[in-house]
């Protein structure tokens, strides 16, 4: 399973966005989102794009003053130079440049120098108060910007050059209007920056989450698939075993039943075989040779269950009390495999004269298993916990809300109680049942 990094890939905003009433914020997302990745991509063009503009736009002035207009081209050089090149560092220290930037339009307006490029770089720096620095300082500089673009323009009202553009009045306006829509455009491209941030984090979250369930559904499934393994290859071994001991004692003295002892155990087999190729594929067969996978085992086969253990030894009864075919099939597959397990675990411990007594009861709110034997446990098998058998009989009857308890009983023998309630907990139904 591919892990994914803290990283993610850029995120495209419709990819957590949809749906009709969202498509002109999408589009506008996604163009800033654009821009963004080519900032990135281009950090020089960017850098330098806006000196360089500021720059064409001071080359009349400087034309002007090579002409012979007031007060000459060093003054109008010097100017431009301190309106352009303190752009190149915006990015680092905004407030600074546009303190800088600032700074030279009102030399500008003293000397009587018009180059407009002040205009323009102190709507480059307004823009990036908008996008990077503290509201506080992007109030501070519109309170600035605009009286003192309103005196520039007052201070330049007879230079013709204006005169022909419009009234003095209308400039002002125009330019006073371009401040605070500069302004509120930083602010959006601010917003719009923070969320799609906030959806780039989303979607690292969400793909954090989905490798989380997937690799918590894979632990379920490899803990499912152990135990459902240790239930059935236990179970057929522990039965195989005491088959086998039995078949090798009578093999001279009684040939035959050797041999039906033997055709069990190749039954066994078989059927262990059957159930290990249903848990690893967990589907049927396809094709029309293929035969049926059976289906899971339920409290009709434990007749046969209990067969396989006579057969290895044991004296096995079977007391059954109320409706147990009627119960649903997850919970009729825990009663079996219950069942199972505590048999296996006499096969283990028990000999061959062990009497075993199985007992199931169905209630309209409870199934009660018990299981015992006479088969006298080694020391080590009384500390508290219990092995696998015993925590697989618990993870089940936990589904069904149940309790199971295991320990030697009063005549000296071993028993097994469990108590199943034929509703499950939540989200566990028969499809989560284990096999």
């Amino acid at each position: 399973m591919t892990t994914t990094s803290s990283r993610a890939r850029p995120v495209e905003p419709g990819r957590l966005l949809g749906g009709p009433e969202h498509r002109t914020v999408l589009r506008l997302l996604a163009w800033m989102a654009a821009i963004q990745r080519a900032s990135r991509q281009h950090p020089r063009i960017r850098q330098w794009a806006a000196p360089l503009v500021c720059a064409a736009l001071g080359v009349p002035g400087l034309l002007d003053s090579v002409a012979g207009a007031d007060p000459g081209l060093p003054v109008a050089l010097m100017v431009m130079i301190g309106f352009t090149v303190p752009l190149l560092a915006r990015d680092r220290h905004p407030f600074l440049v546009f303190a800088v930037v600032t700074t030279f339009s009102m030399a500008e307006a003293a000397s009587g120098v018009l180059t407009y490029a002040h205009f323009l770089a102190q709507l480059i720096m307004l823009y990036n108060l908008a996008r990077f620095a503290p509201p506080l300082q992007l109030a501070v500089a519109v309170a600035v910007a605009v009286p003192q673009t309103i005196v520039t323009i007052m201070t330049f009202a007879p230079d013709r050059r204006i005169e022909r553009i419009d009234s003095p009045l209308a400039v002002t306006t125009d330019l006073v209007l371009c401040i605070l829509a500069t302004a509120g455009l930083g602010l959006a491209g601010r917003v719009a920056r923070s969320y799609i941030a906030a959806l780039e984090d989303q979607a690292v979250r969400l793909e954090l989450e989905r490798d989380q369930r997937a690799r918590l559904a894979e632990a379920t499934e490899r803990a499912r698939i152990s135990r459902e393994m240790h239930d059935v290859l236990g179970h057929t071994l522990a039965v195989v075993v005491g088959l086998a001991d039995g078949a090798a004692g009578l093999a001279e003295t009684r040939p035959k039943q050797s041999a039906d002892t033997l055709r069990i155990i190749a039954d066994s087999g078989r059927g262990a075989l059957a159930d290990l190729r249903r848990l690893i594929t967990g589907s049927r067969e396809e094709g029309p040779h293929k035969t049926p996978f059976r289906p899971q085992p339920g409290v009709g086969d434990l007749g046969a269950l209990l067969e396989r253990i006579r057969a290895a030894g044991p004296d096995v009864g079977l007391h059954t009390a109320g409706d147990l075919t009627g119960l649903p099939a997850g919970l009729q597959l825990a009663v079996y495999r219950i069942v199972q397990e505590a048999l296996t675990n006499t096969l283990e411990h028990a000999a061959s004269d062990t009497t075993v007594r199985v007992s199931l009861i169905a209630e309209h709110d409870a199934v009660h298993i018990t299981v015992e034997d006479t088969a006298l446990r080694p020391r080590d098998h009384l500390r508290e916990g219990g092995g696998q058998g015993l925590l697989g009989m618990r993870e089940r009857a936990v589904l069904y809300q149940g309790t199971v308890t295991a320990g030697p009983d009063s005549a000296g023998g071993w028993s097994v109680r469990a108590v199943l309630r034929p509703t499950p907990l939540t989200n566990t139904g028969p499809d989560a049942q284990p096999a």
